[in-house]
C-alpha cells in the first residue's frame, strides 16, 4: 500500500535544481526513471513534469531511506527530502546535471507494474500501444514538451485577442443538425422523441448571429465534430480557433490575422515570422503550383505548354486540348540521369490521380531522350524546353489531361520529388502565404448543382455580383486561405449579411426557399434586424500546434486522440449502451446484415 504525504509537501519541481540551491533542503515528488543500486549508494532519477533530477540514498545518510530505496522500481511514483550537493561527474545532458540530492527521506507513495511501453524520449513503440496505454505515453519528455508548447499557445491567443479587444463566447455544443459539407455526429434527445442535436462542425451560424447581436469582435478556441472517412491526419473532434469580426473587409481580417501568427511564432518558438506574408489568388496558385495549399519553400512552378503544342497531331496532347483541358509541365533540376525504372514510377503515381500518363524529356550530356520528337517538331521542342527553363542534366515531365486532374497530378508529383530528392533542406522553416479570391461555387458533378466551396455564407466580390444570374461558376469568392509550408492552416471569408443576397445564394445551391428557412431559417431571421457586414476566420488548432512542436501525426498534439478508425483503444469508445438508456430514447438498434 502506498503511503501518505503527511505534513511533507513538495517545495521544488525535480526538474528545476539547480546550482542556485546547493546547501538548501529541498522536498520533490515525481516518477523513478532509472536507479543503479552499487551497494553502499543507490542512485535514482527522478523525473517530474520539469526534467530529471538525480538522487543518492547512502546508508549514512539514512539508513531508513536508503533501505526503503532497495525496493524501487522504474515507475514508483514517490516523495524525497533530502539536501541539495554539487555533483561530482557534471552531466551536460541534464539541466540539473550539476547537482544531486542527498536523500534524508523517502516516501513510495506509490508502486508501479513494469509499464507495457518504455517512457523515454523518441519512442518507436506501436501506435496503438502507445494510444491503449496513453497516460503512460503522455508521461514521456517529448510528449509533455509538446502539451506545455501548446498550453502556452492558448496562452498567447487568448492575451493577444484580449489586448485586440476580443470577447470570449462559447457556442453550444448541442445544435440544430445542418448537413452541408461532412456528416454530423447526431445526438437523439430524450425530451422530444424521434428528433436530434447535432455535434457542432464549426460555430458557424453562432458566431455570425454574435455579429447581429453586436459583440463587434468575438473569438473561441472551439471543439468541432465531424464524422467522416478518417485519413492519417484528420481527427473526429479537433480544435479550432474561431474568429468573427464586424464593420471589416478582408484587408481588417488579414492583417489581424498575421499580428496572431506572428506573435504566437515569437511567444511559443522565439522565432520571428516576417509580415505581411505573401499573396496568391487561387487562379494563381493553381495554375503555378497545381494546390490552393502551395508549399512556397521551393520553386519546380507548372509552366502551360498549351499555347507551343496547340497545332500538334499528337493524340494524348490534341485530345486534352480539344477536351478544354491543358498540357502542363515541370522541371527536376538535375534529374536527366533518372533511370527508366523510377520514371515509369513517377507514371504511375500521376494515375493514382486519375492521370492517363507522364510524357518527359531527359536533357542528358549525351542529347536530348524523349519520346515526343517523334510526333513534335525540333522547333516545338525547342519552345518547350525554353518555356520549362530546361538545361542540360534536368528532367521535363509533362501530363495532358483535363485541368482539374493536371493540376492535381503535377501538384502532387511536385511534392513527391521535392520529398524524394530532398529539395527543402536548408529551405526557410515557415513560409506563409495567402490563397485569395477563391471561386465562389464549385459544380457537383454527382448531384448536378453548384456547392459552396467554402460555404453558404460567404460573399461574392463586389465586382462578380453580376456574373450570378449568367455565369455563377465564374463568380470569385472574398474568401482567403492562410497556408504554411504547403498545408492550409486556416480559412475564412466576409460574409454575406443580407437577406436577399443570401437567399439568392442558396437559390444557386440548389435550395428551394421553404427548405433554405427549415435549415438556415434562424439565420435569415435574424438578417432582417440590421446585420453588421462581418467577416472571419478559423485556425485549425492542432495544425498550428504540430508546426510549433514540429511534428507530422496530429494525434501527438491531441491528449486523448481516436485512432485512423474514430476509435480511442484506450476507453474503448464508441461502445453499446444500456438497453435502459435506448429505452428511454425511444431507440432501437437494428443489425445490419454483412455481404460477404
Amino acid at each position: 500500500m502506498g503511503e501518505m504525504l503527511g505534513q511533507l509537501r513538495r517545495t521544488h519541481m525535480a526538474g528545476k535544481v539547480t546550482e542556485a540551491f546547493i546547501g538548501e533542503e529541498v522536498v520533490i515528488t515525481g516518477w523513478v526513471a532509472k536507479r543503479r543500486n552499487l551497494g553502499s549508494l543507490i542512485f535514482c532519477d527522478v523525473r517530474d513534469r520539469e526534467g530529471i533530477l538525480q538522487v543518492v540514498f547512502k546508508e549514512e545518510a539514512s539508513k531508513e531511506a536508503y533501505e526503503k530505496a532497495e525496493r524501487l522500481r522504474n515507475e514508483f511514483c514517490i516523495l524525497v527530502r533530502g539536501t541539495v550537493e554539487r555533483r561530482e561527474s557534471v552531466n551536460e545532458t541534464m539541466a540539473t546535471g550539476q547537482v544531486e540530492l542527498i536523500a534524508s527521506e523517502l516516501k513510495i507513495l506509490s508502486e508501479s507494474e513494469t509499464p507495457p511501453i518504455y517512457i523515454k524520449e523518441d519512442l518507436d513503440a506501436a501506435e496503438s500501444v502507445r494510444l491503449k496505454y496513453r497516460y503512460l505515453d503522455l508521461r514521456r519528455p517529448d510528449m509533455q514538451k509538446i502539451f506545455k508548447l501548446r498550453s502556452k499557445a492558448y496562452i498567447s491567443i487568448r492575451n493577444f485577442m484580449d489586448q485586440e479587444g476580443f470577447l470570449e463566447v462559447e457556442t453550444p455544443i448541442l445544435n440544430k443538425s445542418t448537413p452541408e459539407g461532412a456528416r454530423d455526429y447526431l445526438v437523439p434527445s430524450r425530451n422530444y422523441p424521434g428528433t436530434f442535436y447535432a455535434l457542432p462542425q464549426s460555430p458557424q451560424i453562432f458566431k455570425q448571429l454574435l455579429m447581429v447581436s453586436g459583440f463587434d469582435k468575438y473569438f473561441q478556441i472551439a471543439k468541432c465534430f465531424r464524422d467522416e472517412d478518417l485519413r492519417a491526419n484528420r481527427q473526429p473532434e479537433f480544435t479550432q480557433i474561431d474568429i468573427e469580426m464586424s464593420f471589416v473587409d478582408v484587408e481588417d481580417v488579414i492583417d489581424l490575422n498575421e499580428r496572431l501568427v506572428q506573435r504566437v511564432f515569437k511567444e511559443v518558438l522565439n522565432k520571428e515570422v516576417q509580415v505581411p506574408f505573401r499573396r496568391l489568388t487561387y487562379k494563381d496558385a493553381m495554375e503555378r503550383f497545381g494546390s490552393d495549399k502551395p508549399d512556397l519553400r521551393f520553386g519546380m512552378e507548372l509552366k502551360d505548354l498549351s499555347d507551343l503544342v496547340k497545332d500538334t497531331e499528337f493524340v494524348v496532347f490534341k485530345g486534352a486540348l480539344d477536351a478544354g483541358g491543358s498540357v502542363r509541365a515541370i522541371t527536376l533540376k538535375g534529374g536527366a540521369a533518372m533511370g527508366r525504372k523510377d520514371i515509369d514510377r513517377l507514371g504511375e503515381f500521376v494515375k493514382t490521380y486519375r492521370a492517363k500518363g507522364l510524357a518527359y524529356i531527359q536533357l542528358k550530356e549525351e542529347g536530348t531522350k524523349t519520346a515526343l520528337s517523334k510526333f513534335l517538331s525540333k522547333e516545338e521542342l525547342a519552345a518547350i524546353l525554353a518555356r520549362a527553363e530546361a538545361e542540360t542534366g534536368d528532367l521535363v515531365l509533362i501530363v495532358a489531361d483535363g485541368n482539374d486532374v493536371v493540376f492535381q497530378s503535377l501538384g502532387a508529383l511536385r511534392l513527391e520529388l521535392a520529398k524524394k530528392y530532398q529539395l527543402l533542406e536548408g529551405a526557410e522553416e515557415f513560409k506563409f502565404a495567402w490563397v485569395t479570391e477563391f471561386p465562389l461555387l464549385e459544380r457537383d458533378e454527382e448531384q448536378g448543382r453548384f456547392v459552396a466551396l467554402h460555404h453558404p455564407f460567404t460573399s461574392p466580390m463586389e465586382e462578380d455580383l453580376h456574373l450570378l444570374d449568367g455565369e455563377p461558376g465564374k463568380v470569385r469568392a472574398k474568401a482567403y486561405d492562410m497556408v504554411l509550408n504547403g498545408e492550409e492552416l486556416g480559412g475564412g471569408s466576409i460574409r454575406i449579411h443580407d437577406t436577399k443576397l443570401q437567399e439568392k445564394m442558396f437559390e444557386l445551391l440548389g435550395f428551394t426557399q421553404e427548405e433554405a428557412w427549415a435549415r438556415f431559417g434562424f439565420l435569415l431571421e435574424a438578417f432582417k434586424y440590421g446585420p453588421p457586414p462581418h467577416g472571419g476566420l478559423a485556425f485549425g488548432m492542432d495544425r498550428l500546434v504540430m508546426f510549433l512542436a514540429g511534428t507530422d501525426n496530429i494525434k501527438d498534439v491531441i491528449a486523448f486522440p481516436k485512432n485512423q478508425n474514430a476509435f480511442d483503444p484506450m476507453s474503448e469508445a464508441p461502445n453499446t449502451v444500456d438497453a435502459t438508456q435506448l429505452e428511454e430514447l425511444g431507440i432501437g438498434i437494428v443489425k445490419k446484415e454483412v455481404v460477404e
